[in-house]
């Protein structure tokens, strides 16, 4: 199966809060807050006519010694604060003690041996084993030995089609720019040199002579983390050769384009090209590699939906498609004559949201229904063979394996149940347990339900509330509320360590599925984007105010958690209604809306968010709820903690740098805003486990703190 290469913001979902159950303690008033001086300057732009300052625009330079000097003084004010609160060591040992279990993944299978990552516990990054039938698993790739303080991480694997050469792609630091690094897996040895500055990039292989991969021109020096990435280019590899000297296949000045994807079939007759100027939309090309000299073919010559092929059976291609079918939809083509005209209608369009994958042979119809899963089994003919039989309401993936397998595996998870592996027969149907999660948590004793509430302009949205079973509804519960709403992206219901300590103190944990998400299809992603975005901000504080006004909890007692584009979200809404909540969790967030498209990747996130270039009415709508502009002074905002990484790739730490320092100028210490520097707080991988534990710690001994609230062991 060949999916586009996306630039989605990723849904940050790495750890949840901590409660106590809803005793107020008598703390003493907090002190009024004193920070770090930030200096002003006089800079400012001029927007259509309209004059906006911009004082703290020197903050934007990451490199500089003054920003550096600032962020260092913002962490020590930070550190002095958590090291202040008592229990703070509590939640760290028992968030210590609650991830230190055994996680595996979904196997597979690479040429006669079965693949799966597994972590003992609490090592820093999963490791990746193999065996062969009926042997002992074996060590295969240890990312934990890859840098000395566990923040260079494995960023993804590619088996050739025989299973005996692996390219695997290096992230250092939590960067989206990789190295690529091909064994052989026989003997683990290394072929050949590393490949640099890949990204936003898979790999693909072509036999065993090559690769294709992706990428942007070199950025210059010191500039790799803060530098626009504007135009992708695909490259052939063709191993033994030096990397000055691959091939361009597509993009560059003949056909720019910012993001670029390539896969191949499954049975290595087609390279499979994507190709957008967005994060919503792509084209789509595919060229015979068995004729010889081929050209690239246009299969959708246009960005206005989004297309893939799943699969394909000689010159016969299955397309997964939005065209004309809003919610998905999969048709069949011949490859000698490709275009839209000769698609014939293979699985309908449904009311539900359509995300198909193939195993087996078979075709798997992956629906989201109200944001949790339903899955159908297809034949190459399009007749029904299986409705999967799922444990419970929740979130299945996975169903993927190549075609000769008769058995695959997925995975199956909720708010309430922990995450589990399941080994299916494409045969019969059925499904069995195949790995459990041995998490000290007991799903009996708690409850998510799925309520329905009205926004403000009448629309209906899904919301899952989870909270101990026979939780007393007295408004004094503290709540946190998380949320994302955009890009595409669906919240759908997934098992947390860190939510077994929310839940075991007696907390509620709501999140609602926002317009600009992907839950209801293309037509609720529009409904929350450039100049409809308020609907986003609607739909989360209007639930907030149901959590209130059903008693779950009350505005001293509840927090606001997203992170990228829900730290927008977050501090959007925080700027909006601030008397509504009491703590707030911006993580690494768009901040700027002015400006964000003038940093590394930004500029692709035009459609969901305009442009402040675009027009004078998409300026003047951004301009009026981009959270560095909206804050007003007087004003009693939550307490914040706003947290961001000097690593984070996508989103520029200067949005919540400038948010952090405007916030603390308008708050006149009303409420501590606090900043926090962490360890690949973004979209990166490679947080070493006991740093994670104790960022988390410190986030939820501030939300407990500022709540007046004690962690109880």
């Amino acid at each position: 199966m060949q999916k586009p290469l996306k630039n989605s913001l990723v849904l940050l979902a790495a750890m949840f809060p901590i409660f106590a159950e809803a005793q107020l303690s008598k703390t003493t008033p907090q002190a009024a807050m004193t920070y770090p001086e930030t200096k002003k300057e006089d800079v400012k732009d001029t927007y259509f006519g309209t004059t906006v300052a911009d004082p703290y625009r020197w903050l934007e330079d990451d490199r500089s010694e003054a920003t550096k000097a600032w962020v260092t003084a913002q962490n020590e004010v930070s550190q002095k604060y958590f090291a202040q609160i008592p229990f703070r060591g509590a939640i760290k040992d028992r968030l210590t003690k609650l991830m230190n279990y055994e996680k595996y993944s979904q196997p597979f299978k690479e040429g006669g041996y079965t693949y799966f990552y597994k972590n003992s516990g609490l090592q820093n990054q999963s490791v990746l084993y193999r065996q062969n039938e009926g042997g002992e698993a074996e060590v295969f790739l240890d990312p934990n030995t890859f840098s000395k303080d566990a923040t260079t991480s494995l960023a993804g694997t590619s088996f050739s089609k025989d299973g005996s050469l692996l390219a695997y792609q290096l992230s250092e630091g939590g960067s989206d720019w990789t190295k690529a690094v091909v064994m052989n897996t026989k003997d683990k040895s290394i072929i050949g040199d590393t490949l640099t500055y890949i990204k936003f990039s898979g790999i693909a292989w072509q036999g065993n002579e090559g690769f294709y991969y992706s990428s942007y021109d070199k950025p210059t020096e010191g500039s790799q983390l803060s530098g626009i990435t504007q135009y992708h280019k695909l490259y052939y590899h063709k191993l033994g050769t030096s990397q000055k000297d691959d091939q361009l296949v597509f993009g560059g000045e003949k056909t720019p384009r910012r993001y670029i994807g390539a896969g191949l079939t499954e049975d290595e007759r087609y390279l499979i090209i994507t190709a957008a100027n967005s994060t919503s939309g792509n084209e789509l090309y595919i060229k015979d590699l068995t004729t010889p000299n081929a050209s690239i073919v246009p299969v959708v010559s246009n960005f206005d939906k989004e297309h893939y092929i799943l699969d394909n059976e000689g010159s016969k291609l299955f397309i997964y498609t939005t065209l004309n079918a809003p919610n998905g939809r999969i048709v069949t083509v011949d490859a000698a004559k490709p275009l839209a005209a000769n698609w014939k209608v293979f699985i309908k369009e449904t009311e539900n949201v359509l995300s198909p994958s193939t195993g087996g042979g078979k075709i798997f119809a992956n629906y989201i229904k109200d944001a949790v899963s339903m899955v159908l089994q297809y034949d190459r003919n399009g007749k029904l063979e299986h409705t999967v039989e799922l444990p419970g309401i929740g979130t299945a993936n996975g169903f993927g394996s190549k075609k000769q397998e008769k058995e695959l595996y997925y995975i199956f998870t909720s708010y309430v149940y922990p995450t589990t592996i399941f080994k299916y027969n494409v045969e019969s149907g059925k499904s069995e347990v195949y790995k459990k999660t041995n998490v000290d948590f007991d799903p009996t004793k708690y409850e998510s339900k799925q309520v329905f509430y009205t926004s403000k302009d009448g629309t209906k949205v899904p919301m899952i509330i989870t909270h101990k079973k026979g939780l007393a509804l007295t408004g004094k519960n503290p709540t946190l509320l998380y949320g994302y709403g955009g890009f595409n992206v669906s919240l759908t219901p997934a098992f947390n360590t860190s939510v077994v300590v929310l839940l075991e103190q007696g907390a509620v944990y709501a999140v609602p599925n926002l317009r600009g998400g992907g839950e209801y299809g293309e037509k609720w992603h529009l409904a929350g984007t450039k100049m409809q975005k308020q609907n986003v901000f609607d739909d989360f504080i209007a639930a907030a105010e149901y959590l209130v006004a059903n008693k779950y909890t009350s505005k001293d007692y509840l927090a606001i958690s997203g992170g990228s584009n829900g730290g927008l979200l977050v501090g959007a809404t925080m700027a909006q209604r601030p008397e509504l909540f009491k703590v707030a969790f911006p993580a690494v967030g768009v901040l700027d809306m002015l400006r964000y498209h003038k940093f590394t990747a930004g500029a692709g996130w035009g459609f969901d968010y305009g442009t402040s270039e675009d027009s004078k009415e998409m300026f003047d709508y951004l301009h009026r709820y981009s959270p560095v502009h909206a804050l007003k002074q007087g004003v009693k905002y939550p307490a914040t903690l706003v947290t961001t990484a000097d690593h984070d790739d996508r989103v520029v730490p200067a949005h919540s740098f400038k948010f952090a320092a405007n916030l603390q100028e308008k708050q006149g210490g009303n409420a501590p805003v606090l900043i926090s520097i962490q360890t690949n707080a973004g979209h990166g991988a490679g947080k070493p486990m006991d740093k994670a534990i104790e960022e988390t710690a410190e986030k939820w001994a501030f939300m407990l703190y500022n709540m007046g609230l004690d962690y109880k062991p």
